[in-house]
């Protein structure tokens, strides 16, 4: 394994790196019950992945695990196979295929080897094919398309690198989370900062839901929002 400063020896354009940062067994926990959607509102509302659909079909799947990084030819699985031998438990493979959907670059075989590695989950800016495997659970999958047509192992590809997958930027060993929402990945460096953050985040929407079920919540919070913007209410 290599640092990204070591490319001496690769040929142009392909690279295996390693992961020099990683959340924690505790911090991985702690976030496995944090919605994606209180993530992003804790992060500004700002980042995330957009344009994936889970293809699972399940509301009740959820994803929580560092990122192993994949950036791919379109087209071309043969990284996405490299990752999928060094992934451990837990490990999400994000996979920078760069939105192309001409052709699928995981199936329903790597299915099967990641569901006994015992993966976390994949994130595809590409396409998937094999649709009524994936669909049977077990196993979150996110992707821009489907496709039947297969793809290519001929590379170049880079694991373990920084990548952008679907707007999202992904460093090896980000904390990525999934949802029915949909997917967010949140930096080593940023974990310990946001719990406390999407906790209270939490409290507040338990708050304000009570008071809708009820009937009771107070119009102040919207009309002193509208003065300020001179509407007069």
């Amino acid at each position: 394994m290599n640092s990204l400063q070591d490319r001496a020896g690769w040929p142009a354009g392909f690279f295996v790196g390693q992961r020099t940062s990683l959340p924690s067994a505790a911090q991985i926990e702690a976030f496995r019950s944090v919605p994606v959607a209180h993530a992003g509102d804790c992060m500004g509302r700002s980042t995330g992945a957009y344009g994936l659909s889970a293809y699972h079909h399940s509301v009740t799947l959820t994803m929580c695990g560092p990122a192993i990084t994949v950036r791919v030819r379109p087209g071309d699985n043969m990284m996405i196979h490299k990752a999928i031998e060094l992934a451990q438990p837990g490990d999400v493979i994000v996979v920078d295929g760069g939105g192309d959907l001409t052709q699928a670059l995981i199936g329903g075989l790597m299915r099967t080897s990641a569901l006994t590695k015992k993966i976390g989950g994949f994130v595809i800016d590409g396409a998937i094919r094999d649709l009524a495997e994936w669909a049977e659970g077990g196993m979150p999958v996110y992707a821009r398309g489907h496709t039947f047509r297969g793809p290519s192992k001929e590379g170049p590809g880079e694991v373990n690198v920084p990548i952008a997958c679907a707007g999202m930027v992904v460093n090896p060993g980000d904390l990525i989370l999934g949802d029915a929402d949909g997917v967010i990945a949140v930096p080593v460096d940023r974990l310990d900062a946001l719990l406390p953050l999407v906790r209270a985040h939490a409290d507040k929407e338990d708050t304000i839901r009570a008071t809708n079920a009820a009937g009771s919540a107070d119009p102040e919070r919207f009309n002193a929002l509208l003065r300020k913007k001179g509407c007069p209410v």
